[in-house]
């Protein structure tokens, strides 16, 4: 189940909305321009999987193909999570030249869980940049097998470590502004890989219950974490507060970017349950 290249047409389309007015050339520097616009113009979030969910839609999961993800975000100004975001920036890369490898990652949560995240590298050479559709870190991220990176941003900003044949990369999400890790595990997985994984998203995920969006803003971060709206301001300061049920929609079309006929169509939040076969799912279990 190889992704096939975007049709010349759908890359046409998909350049002008991310304000390239003309097509990059399969350089660092053409890399440096596609994934600064897609930080600024394509989100990370979970509304149309909240959706799908909620409503028990038939099919494959929003965003499993960059078709869909693509014709999704031309049409709502909606993004996806790691597998169908990583995946379709995958697409467009491969599509403009660029040798781009799918990666797996483990967003370590918990010590010992298997690889839950999706990223994407391009390679030069014998150097490779880490690009990343739900990180969203700015610009692209030199992975250096002998030396520590980093991105130097205030509000995005992350560190890479090398870790053996691994990559450690330090980041900030919304809901865990203090740093969090993910673990580059092995460049190179195919399309079918992120598709099971994508699949086997369907019975948990930290993004199938409370609405989680992220999109970088032109000096600084925002979005919506398990009820809370969260912004990194331009000195990295984090600024939180409620996100109340009333004010969602109007946060999603306004400050998110997404069209109203999408937002008015996102389910009120819900708690997220204890990961399967987890510490905190047994004793649950076991209660009364």
């Amino acid at each position: 189940m190889e992704a096939l290249a975007l049709s010349p047409a759908l890359t046409e389309r998909v350049l002008e909305k991310l304000g390239l007015r003309a097509q990059p050339e399969p350089t660092l520097e053409g890399l440096r321009h596609v994934y600064a616009a897609w930080c600024h113009k394509v989100p990370f979030d979970n509304v149309r999987k909240l959706i799908y969910l909620r409503e028990r839609q038939a099919g494959p999961l929003p965003g499993d193909t960059a078709l869909d993800f693509f014709e999704a975000w031309l049409r709502y100004g909606c993004g996806g999570t790691c597998w169908a975001g990583n995946g379709a920036l995958h697409a467009l890369l491969a599509s403009l030249g660029f040798a781009a490898a799918r990666g797996l990652a483990t967003m370590l949560a918990a010590p010992n869980i298997p690889p839950n995240h999706g990223t994407v590298v391009v390679s030069f050479d014998a150097e490779r940049y880490l690009v990343d559709a739900s990180i969203l870190h700015g610009e692209p991220l030199p992975l250096d097998a002998g030396a520590a990176t980093a991105v130097s941003h205030p509000a995005w900003g992350v560190r890479c470590e090398p870790l053996d044949t691994r990559w450690m990369i330090h980041w900030r999400p919304l809901h865990l502004p203090a740093g969090f890790d993910c673990r580059i595990e092995r460049l190179g997985v195919s399309s079918q890989a992120f598709h099971e994984r994508h699949e086997a998203s369907r019975a948990w995920s930290p993004f199938n219950y409370a609405l989680y969006a992220r999109r970088n803003g032109e000096r600084q971060v925002i979005g919506a974490a398990f009820g809370q709206r969260v912004e990194f301001d331009a000195a990295g300061e984090v600024r939180s507060s409620m996100l109340v049920p009333t004010q969602r929609e109007r946060f999603l079309i306004e400050q998110m970017g997404l069209h109203e006929a999408l937002a008015e169509r996102l389910p009120a939040d819900l708690l997220t349950p204890p990961p399967p076969g987890s510490s905190t799912a047994q004793n649950a279990g076991s209660d009364g």
